[in-house]
C-alpha cells in the first residue's frame, strides 16, 4: 500500500474514532473504528500450523491425519484462521445472529491474512451457499461478507451463482455426528462448467467437515481440478 493510502486510512480511521467510537466487542475497550481492538486480536486463538493441511483437525507434524490418509474427503485442503472457542465463537454468532456486520470486515480480514498463501493458482471464490429460505430468513449470508475482504485482497472473482443450496439443512448443532455426516447428501446443485478450475470455498465454521465435503464433491462434478476451505474457525476433533 502506498503512503498515500496509508495516510488517508490513518485519517479515517482518527476520523471515525471522534465521529463514531467503536468498542472492541472482546474486552470493551477503544478498537479505533475495528470491531476487535488489535490486543485481542492478537489474542484469539489461532489454528496451530501443525494442523493437518486437507481437513485442519490434529495433525502429525503438519502431515495428513489418520482419518484423512484412510477416507480421503472430496476437497483437497483446509486453512482454518482459528479454533472455534471463546471468543471466536461469540465473533461468529454475533455476525450471523445478530448482524454486526462490522466482524465479518475484520474476520474476512483474518481471512486475507491467513490465507495469504492458500490455494495458489486459484481461478474463484465461492462463498457457502446459502438456502433461499435461510437466507430470506437471516437477510444476507455471512460467508459473502466474509469472502469479500479475502477476495479484494487476492483480486479473486466471487462466484455467488455458480452453485444453489437445494436443500434447507436442519441446524447442525441439533444434530449427533453421525447424523450430521448424512445430513448435507444432495444439498447442492450446479449447472456451471468448471473445468480444470481451481475453487477456494469459503465458510465460516467448519465442524465434521461433512457439508463442505458435499459441496466439494459437487464443484469436482463440474470439472473442477481443486477445491479447498477457507475457515474463520474449526471446532475440536470429534470424539
Amino acid at each position: 500500500m502506498s503512503n498515500s493510502l496509508h495516510a488517508l486510512r490513518a485519517l479515517f480511521q482518527h476520523t471515525m474514532d471522534v465521529l463514531a467510537p467503536q468498542d472492541c466487542f472482546v474486552c470493551g475497550g477503544t478498537s479505533r473504528g475495528d470491531a476487535v481492538c488489535p490486543d485481542c486480536a492478537d489474542s484469539l486463538p489461532r489454528r496451530p500450523p501443525t494442523a493437518c493441511p486437507q481437513c485442519a483437525l490434529p495433525g502429525l507434524d503438519g502431515g495428513r491425519c489418520a482419518a484423512c490418509t484412510r477416507t480421503a474427503p472430496a476437497y483437497d485442503a483446509t486453512r482454518a484462521a482459528y479454533d472455534f472457542a471463546f471468543p471466536v465463537d461469540a465473533l461468529i454468532h454475533a455476525l450471523k445472529y445478530r448482524h454486526q456486520l462490522s466482524i465479518a470486515t475484520f474476520l474476512g480480514d483474518a481471512l486475507a491474512v491467513h490465507g495469504a498463501d492458500f490455494g495458489p493458482g486459484a481461478d474463484l471464490l465461492l462463498p457457502m451457499p446459502l438456502h433461499p429460505r435461510r437466507l430470506a430468513e437471516r437477510g444476507f449470508n455471512q460467508a459473502v461478507e466474509l469472502a469479500r475482504a479475502f477476495a479484494r485482497h487476492r483480486g479473486l472473482p466471487l462466484a455467488l451463482a455458480a452453485v444453489r443450496k437445494v436443500r434447507d439443512l436442519p441446524p447442525q448443532a441439533g444434530l449427533d455426528r453421525e447424523a450430521r455426516l448424512r445430513s448435507p447428501r444432495g444439498a447442492f446443485e450446479s449447472v456451471q462448467a468448471l473445468d480444470g478450475k481451481r475453487v477456494i470455498v469459503v465458510d465460516d465454521v467448519m465442524t465434521t467437515g461433512a457439508t463442505l465435503d458435499e459441496l466439494a464433491r459437487c464443484l469436482k462434478q463440474q470439472g473442477a481440478s481443486w477445491v479447498g476451505n477457507l475457515v474463520v474457525a474449526r471446532t475440536p476433533a470429534p470424539h
